[in-house]
């Protein structure tokens, strides 16, 4: 069950300061969001938002990770995407006032900060940056799912697979050419990101370590060669 925490006023300005859309925020300007907010820690597998559930609060990341996932009639479960540190969710429900689209879990002890749907759009008319910052998570999202879209229309699994890859590799990128992802995702997980079974994704992560491409270390996943793998990529896109 989720635990109200107390956070001294200092702490949660230094917080709230790595989450992406208040970073350009001053002092001040951050001790207004942090004495707006309260804070709550949640543990693993633990439930913070339900599809459709009525509430509005808009949640900051401020330590540990949290998956956004959809339930179909049929109880299939859908992963819609993971969201770490400095990320922020549920601000689709406090902008247009319906019910929450997505259910969300912690995937580990996670601490977040909350604010009201009012609290969170007086925030958004009286600040810019903010503003500015919402308005290009936002625009960045329908991409994100503009791309999808596209690769679950045109691509085989396995090249949607390898798209997949390209976009964690992206994310955790520890060179110019070479990305580690730790923990690995599991092969379930890539398989429901990319609407497959399991045995497709171990067939393609064979296939993709005999070419060099991906190595398993432990519990890390590297991608040795981005850039070959993002001309894979694009090359089933169209896009060269």
């Amino acid at each position: 069950m989720a635990t109200l925490r107390q956070i001294p006023i200092d702490r949660a300005c230094a917080m709230l300061s790595t989450i992406k859309e208040f970073q350009s925020l001053s002092e001040s300007d951050l001790i207004e969001v942090a004495k707006a907010c309260k804070w709550f820690r949640y543990e693993h597998d633990e439930k913070i938002i339900h599809f459709h559930d009525k509430s509005n609060s808009v949640f900051f990341i401020a330590q540990g990770e949290i998956r956004v996932t959809y339930h179909a009639i049929s109880g299939h479960e859908v992963i819609l995407c993971d969201l770490k540190r400095g990320e922020m969710f549920g601000e689709l429900t406090a902008i247009d006032g319906k019910t929450r689209s997505a259910s969300v879990i912690a995937k580990a002890s996670v601490l977040l900060a909350t604010m009201t749907a009012i609290e969170f759009k007086n925030l958004i008319y009286s600040n810019q940056h903010v503003a500015d910052a919402i308005l290009n998570r936002l625009t960045g999202e329908v991409r994100r799912l503009t791309e999808r879209v596209y690769d679950f229309s045109t691509l085989t699994v396995s090249h949607r697979i390898q798209a997949e890859l390209l976009r964690l590799a992206q994310k955790h990128m520890t060179g110019s050419n070479i990305a580690i992802v730790s923990p690995a995702p599991t092969h379930f997980d890539i398989a429901n990101l990319v609407s497959t079974h399991r045995e497709a994704v171990t067939r393609e992560f064979s296939n993709l370590t005999k070419k060099r491409l991906i190595q398993r270390k432990g519990h890390d996943l590297h991608i040795l060669d981005v850039e070959r793998l993002t001309e894979m990529v694009n090359m089933v896109r169209g896009c060269i």
